[in-house]
């Protein structure tokens, strides 16, 4: 008899009959303070990982930390990446395999052995071209080295144990929900929401391209050089890019270090496609003002004053000081003479910028279930009552810079998420109060992406599985004159 647990596994009653063991397998050994932290790609994995469940930070800014000050060499800084988002994506599969084979609940194991086990399972899950001996001896170092002998020889005990029996079989599939949520290793409230919404195919598909690594889009600076020049110069360095539905988008496949070469020189942007649409259907105008309410980390600021050609007025506001001088540097690097950083609450943003704005963009904060190809903890830390606290900021925020609007000016929402309540819902209860604003009719995807049965007039869905981007959600609405 099984139930489920929030961390997104299944334990089996036995485990729950043991008592707690943290406490009993935390202590390190004294001779682990006197070792050198010298790190190996597995080690700094795990490091990783438990420090993204234990402090809930995002795993792409702990790796980046994490490699940096190691210097890995290249190999095996691809070999740790890969172990961090390939355990993250595939850790309800990972998990429920542990538990088969565990006879501690895993969430009673302390944070680094448990994502020890957690990499190591993952290697011997999916990663066939790692010897299964290579990987049970290093975890069992790596679990004495940041245990003792005790999580040693647990962690040995259950590996060799699943290496010999291989993965624990899957839940029957005439429960659907559990089956995928295991399988392809999404939350079960969220598989059930979109089961019951679009059927279990179409779940199915948008389950393996959130765990599928995204491809890398990029955005070409066009007041610094034109695509052309830029794929040709990407050519040049072995990096082949490939055009988008978008005229500065393109898809890039090739060594990280000519296209950061680019971006440094401020003439392309990494950028996922569905974040360029956003500003390519707020459509600015040269000359123009311009309000980017919910603007840090500014990627889609400074789209909006390249596509203005850098003329006229484009305010960047947001509540964090921090954030706020950090888009301010980004802007200097770039050299953008039109865009104004204001540090402002954007629930007050009709207050103090009474309808000055031509267009008012409203990117909002949420709970970023659209885009977990690129940042898989999200779905093992949001849960269904998160929605609503989060929708009601977003109305918050989306009726204090609609007053920052002129009259026939344009307001456009987006969300990076997948569910109602963060997006239509929200929209739908802002027109009930707010009379003086319509949905536009005329809002069109750019040609080559499909427009989904479920749009409304005014509204369009991107999706991972159907569009090939992160998930978003947008919708324009006009203000009466």
């Amino acid at each position: 008899m099984c139930r489920r647990r929030r961390g997104g596994y299944l334990e089996s009653a036995a485990t729950r009959a043991h008592p707690p063991v943290s406490k009993r397998l935390s202590r390190p050994s004294p001779a682990t303070a006197r070792r050198p932290p010298v790190l190996s790609a597995r080690e700094t994995a795990a490091l990783v990982l438990s420090r993204v469940e234990s402090e809930r930070a995002f795993a792409n800014v702990l790796l980046h930390h994490q490699l940096t000050e190691t210097h890995l060499p290249p190999v095996d800084a691809g070999l740790a990446t890969e172990l961090v988002y390939g355990t993250l994506r595939h850790q309800a599969r990972v998990d429920w395999t542990i538990a088969g084979a565990l006879r501690y609940a895993l969430d009673e194991l302390p944070p680094r052995i448990r994502a020890i086990l957690r990499t190591a399972v993952y290697q011997l899950l999916f990663l066939e071209r790692i010897p299964a001996r290579a990987i049970v001896h290093e975890a069992v170092h790596l679990a004495r080295r940041h245990g003792h002998a005790g999580t040693a020889a647990l962690v040995n005990a259950v590996l060799r144990r699943l290496a010999d029996q291989g993965e624990r079989p899957l839940p029957a599939e005439n429960d659907p929900v559990t089956r995928i949520a295991v399988e392809h290793s999404h939350p079960g409230w969220l598989v059930d929401r979109w089961v019951q919404r679009s059927g279990i195919e179409d779940t199915i598909a948008l389950c393996r391209a959130n765990n599928t690594p995204p491809p890398i889009y990029a955005r070409v600076n066009r007041l610094r050089a034109s695509p052309d020049a830029v794929i040709a110069d990407l050519a040049a360095s072995g990096v082949t890019a490939r055009p988008t539905p978008l005229a500065e988008g393109l898809r890039l496949q090739g060594p990280f270090e000519a296209r950061h070469r680019l971006v440094e020189s401020g003439a392309l942007t990494v950028q996922d496609l569905g974040a360029m649409v956003v500003a390519h259907l707020l459509d600015p105008q040269p000359g123009e003002t311009i309000i980017d309410a919910c603007a840090a980390p500014g990627g889609k600021t400074t789209h909006i004053a390249e596509r203005m050609a850098d003329q006229g007025r484009v305010i960047a506001c947001d509540i964090h000081p921090g954030k706020a001088q950090a888009m301010h540097r980004r802007l200097t690097h770039l050299g953008l003479q039109s865009v104004e950083v204001v540090v402002q609450d954007a629930r007050k943003l009709g207050e103090t910028l009474p309808q000055v704005a031509d267009r008012v963009l409203v990117d909002a904060p949420c709970t970023g279930l659209g885009v977990l190809r690129r940042r898989p903890e999200i779905k093992w830390r949001v849960y269904a009552e998160h929605l609503h606290g989060m929708a009601d900021l977003q109305r918050a925020i989306l009726a204090g810079a609609a007053g920052a609007v002129r009259a026939g000016g344009m307001l456009l929402y987006s969300v990076c998420t997948t569910e109602p309540e963060e997006s239509g819902m929200v929209v739908d209860q802002f027109l009930e109060h707010h009379r003086d604003y319509e949905l536009d009719p005329t809002l069109r995807l750019p040609e080559g992406l499909p427009v989904l049965p479920a749009d409304r007039p005014g509204m369009v869905t991107l999706l991972p599985h159907r569009h090939g981007t992160d998930g978003f959600f947008i919708v324009r609405m006009r203000r009466r004159n």
